[in-house]
């Protein structure tokens, strides 16, 4: 019996395979076990392969394998695109009545289960709920006691009304009786339960929620994959906060109007992805050169151009650390996981205020959609601090004025850190503009002034880089001659992947890094290492080139760009495949 439970849905956009798949994963979440999904989408409203996969166990998992053991299939493509990860003793549900499964081909030494779906969620008041069927199939498959997947599905359907829940509780049912009285197999899965308590969530919804820790008070954007989610979990929410989100005419506008939100003293940020950032990229050094307190979220997919919305990438990183014209000072943090999504959010307000900066919170779709369960304790309000930066009254403003008793926003510090005064603030009054400027904020061409402003504003990322911790995360053996850095999503199947190296008798030490710049020295670490090995989504390296910059040495690089999240099997044998190419080709 395995330790975790690999299951899926799959069909064609708009079968519903999203919310049946969240659905279950909440079932699971509340039942008290560890939970981690992914999904595979296609970038239309309806039509195109679509499915939803989640691995469960007591044990906590952070990532995807190369392993199906339920699969709900709604197609035969469903079974085809899957057929790899399928295994003797699979379970395949699937419904012979539905017209283009009515010759569905059941892999050898898999199980496939007939159940007519769309009938039995008809009996139950509505074939729309066959899917909820499948879900009570499931349960039986894997001996899940069906009373967890109840309260799941009345968490998704309450606001519709009890008779929808009952509805959908009694189309499960009889999915599962089904099961129980047509088929006599002994499968080989039990989920088992437990009392423990979670969190279930995405990266986006994660970003959200740390906004909001963080006091953001605005939030403006334009819908686009995968950041909406951003946006669609601010909305409402934030109201309650005293907050406001608005959805501009596109990306260009959505970032202006976060910039003007933090001039006039809110927290304020906008959230988009690469052809966002794209068009964003102009207003980049008026945030910079003003020194307003902005983040900035891109949650990359795959590019260039529009490329693959739905799919995985990590290939904006170039973008991020060097995009705009003119030389912008800028932080750029990017979370390892879901948890780290609430808590690198909080971390960018912090930052942006205290060193008057933009900071690009950058995350990826594997981040975005991907639900996890945490413990409570994650997300731990109590331990959030809010830093504003040298924010000034009026009882400190005077050290500020001129001798004319003017206030000098862009008076030159021997941190780089100039004051900040809200609007309204008596003796406060100031202008700023993107032309280069005097401490008063006018415009100048003043060839000296000029130098000491371009001085100060990099002696602000100086000082962040004495007073801050840029740390990296680490795992696995620190006295092993191979290291492995990475950085963003990867953690988690890396981390995984430790273990499955570690079966192997290969030993590896995993740098996790969190900062892309400010980022940490790891020249003695690279150095210390006999193979130092870059793993990244994307195709040119682009955080390993920063690397050998950094470090001037070279090191060995594992990308995949082919819009595909890494596993953490396929990361081992990779990572081997490194270190003994010979053996493997043999």
């Amino acid at each position: 019996m395995p330790e975790d439970l690999n299951w899926a849905i799959g069909g064609e956009a708009g079968d519903g395979i999203d919310s049946t798949g969240k659905i279950f994963a909440q079932a699971l979440s509340r039942a008290g076990r560890h939970v981690y999904t992914s999904k595979d989408f296609a970038s239309r409203i309806r039509g195109g392969y679509t499915a939803y996969k989640v691995r469960t166990s007591v044990d906590r998992v952070e990532s995807v394998v190369d392993r199906l053991d339920i699969l709900i299939a709604l197609t035969q493509r469903t079974i085809d695109e899957n057929t790899d990860e399928l295994h003797e003793g699979s379970v395949i549900i699937y419904d012979g009545e539905r017209t283009t499964m009515q010759d569905v081909e059941i892999p050898d030494g898999m199980i496939g289960l007939d159940v007519p779906l769309k009938s039995l969620a008809e009996d139950a008041g509505g074939a729309i709920m066959r899917n909820v069927v499948a879900l009570g199939v499931a349960c039986e498959v894997a001996n899940f006691p069906i009373e967890n997947l109840d309260s799941a599905l009345e968490k998704r359907f309450a606001d519709k009304g009890q008779a929808m829940v009952e509805n959908n509780c009694e189309a499960a049912r009889l999915g599962q009786e089904y099961a129980a009285e047509e088929y006599d197999h002994d499968y080989d899965y039990d989920i088992e339960t437990t009392d423990n308590d979670y969190v279930l969530l995405n990266g986006d919804q994660a970003i959200g929620m740390g906004a909001i820790a963080a006091g953001c008070k605005f939030y403006s954007g334009y819908p686009i994959t995968p950041a909406t989610d951003v946006m669609t979990y601010l909305t409402g929410r934030i109201d309650e906060f005293g907050g406001k989100v608005v959805q501009a005419e596109d990306e260009l506008a959505a970032i202006n109007l976060a910039l003007g939100a933090a001039r006039s003293g809110a927290r304020a940020m906008t959230a988009t992805s690469g052809p966002g950032i794209d068009l964003m990229t102009e207003t980049f050094g008026l945030v910079a050169t003003s020194e307003t307190p902005l983040v900035i979220c891109d949650v990359m997919r795959a590019g260039p151009s529009t490329g693959m919305p739905t799919k995985q990438e990590q290939g904006d990183l170039d973008m991020v650390l060097y995009g705009g014209h003119g030389e912008i000072d800028r932080f750029a943090v990017a979370p390892t996981n879901v948890a780290e999504c609430f808590w690198k959010t909080i971390e960018a307000f912090n930052l942006a205020e205290k060193y008057q900066i933009p900071v690009f919170l950058v995350s990826d779709l594997s981040l975005a959609v991907t639900e996890q369960t945490f413990p409570p304790e994650a997300f731990d309000m109590d331990e959030v601090e809010i830093e504003r930066g040298n924010v000034v009254d009026e009882d400190e403003i005077d050290s500020w004025l001129d001798e004319q008793g003017r206030f000098q926003p862009h008076f030159s510090t021997a941190d780089g850190i100039s004051p900040r005064a809200f609007p309204g603030t008596e003796d406060g009054a100031h202008m700023t503009t993107g032309l280069e400027h005097d401490a008063l904020g006018r415009r100048t061409e003043d060839t000296d002034v000029r130098v000491e402003q371009v001085e100060k504003r990099q002696q602000k990322v100086k000082t962040a880089k004495e007073r801050e911790d840029w740390s990296y995360r680490e795992f696995g053996d620190p006295d092993a001659e191979t290291l492995v850095v990475s950085w963003g999503s990867n953690e988690g199947p890396l981390r995984e992947a430790l273990e499955y190296l570690d079966d192997r008798d290969v030993n590896a030490r995993f740098l996790s890094v969190p900062y892309m710049f400010p980022r940490p020295d790891l020249s003695e670490e690279i150095d210390a290492a006999e193979t130092t090995i870059v793993v990244e989504c994307n195709a040119t390296g682009q955080f390993a080139d920063v690397l050998e910059h950094d470090v001037l040495e070279r090191v060995e690089r594992i990308n995949k760009f082919n819009g595909i999240r890494f596993k953490a099997d396929e990361l081992a044998d990779e990572i081997e495949a490194v270190l003994s190419p010979q053996e493997v080709q043999a």
